[in-house]
């Protein structure tokens, strides 16, 4: 292990959290609630955690992740995680909500980056994973009563497979990272794509494409779209080259042109992949990504959930987020709960 100076110089998880990973520390497989208290960035030590969503309800962040398993040679997903807190320090990790095998359709140990919404009451939960028969990559959807859960199957199938967009890229992969957005006139639309982007309308009941797959025109875009809006701007954020850095795009419409405006966040440390989460919350807006910062295991595929401020300038462009080990700890002096 490497010494204490050195883990405080490099800005990485706190002691107790390395301890904690080290040992196999496994909290909330059964129906337990686990509290802990984030000292800085990562937010989370106990587990791996990656390719975080997020989503505000009833004034409480949530934070949806993957679990990084295995012996982090490779990506061994088997589950997905919900974390929720009311002032951004004390958090409470919930019983696992969701996990590759009940998709029925899913191969497991797949259960790659996704995202959760609200919608007249229930919360859907769009994830990707390997498709069991259907050559490649799929999106499916999951719902629930609670933000907490436990989710279940909505379709009882993928709700895009790899044929859907073949013509395209011609690889099996591209149906990724699904990234929802409800518009203000109630239209949701859903985002994917790796190497191209894509978008498509989704019905009222969230279940269904409700119209044609459309390629979004972005340059250099890898793979991570998220939507989030402020003002009269919509902004389409993503991973960008590889190792990955996050870009971003704005737009007047969520139907495009997209204007690219530049590089939003810098290589996310020794984590070759680098997924964001936007949102606004209690006044303040949050960037939520992964890095490799725990030590002495964290990296590519043993990643950990981040959070840190994100900034605007006058004109609506955004500020280059900087990654800190301090993260946001709002719950110092002055943070009204």
């Amino acid at each position: 292990m490497k010494s204490i100076s050195k883990l405080k110089i490099k800005g990485l998880a706190t002691i107790a959290g390395l301890f904690a990973v080290s040992a196999g520390v496994c909290q909330t497989e059964g129906n337990e609630l686990f509290h802990f208290e984030s000292t800085g960035n990562p937010i989370i030590t106990h587990k791996y955690t990656a390719d975080p969503a997020a989503l505000i309800h009833n004034d409480v962040f949530y934070v949806y992740t993957g679990q990084d398993t295995g012996d982090g040679k490779w990506y061994d997903m088997p589950n997905w995680l919900v974390f929720s807190s009311k002032d951004m320090k004390n958090w409470t990790e919930h019983p696992m909500p969701l996990k590759t095998s009940d998709f029925k359709w899913a191969k497991d140990h797949s259960s790659w980056a996704s995202q959760v919404i609200e919608r007249n009451g229930k919360f859907y939960w769009y994830t990707c994973s390997e498709h069991a028969i259907i050559h490649g990559k799929a999106i499916g959807v999951a719902v629930a009563d609670s933000p907490t859960g436990p989710f279940v199957d909505a379709r009882g199938s993928a709700l895009v497979t790899n044929d859907m967009t073949t013509k395209w890229t011609g690889i099996s992969w591209d149906d990724i990272d699904p990234s929802v957005w409800i518009d203000d006139d109630g239209q949701a639309y859903l985002f994917w794509g790796n190497t191209q982007c894509y978008y498509a309308k989704l019905k009222e009941n969230m279940t269904e494409l409700d119209g044609p797959i459309i390629p979004v025109d972005l340059p250099a875009f890898t793979e991570a779209p998220w939507i989030h809006k402020k003002d009269e701007w919509y902004y389409l954020s993503y991973a960008t080259g590889f190792p990955e850095k996050t870009a971003y795009a704005m737009s007047k419409s969520i139907n495009g042109p997209w204007e690219y405006k530049g590089i939003l966040n810098e290589i996310a440390g020794n984590s070759n992949t680098n997924h964001q989460a936007i949102v606004e919350f209690r006044g303040k807006w949050y960037f939520v990504y992964h890095n490799g910062g725990i030590q002495t295991e964290g990296g590519s595929f043993h990643r950990s959930v981040c959070i840190d401020y994100l900034y605007y300038n006058a004109d609506g462009t955004l500020k280059r987020v900087h990654m800190t080990s301090e993260g946001v700890n709002e719950a110092a002096p002055g943070f009204q709960n």
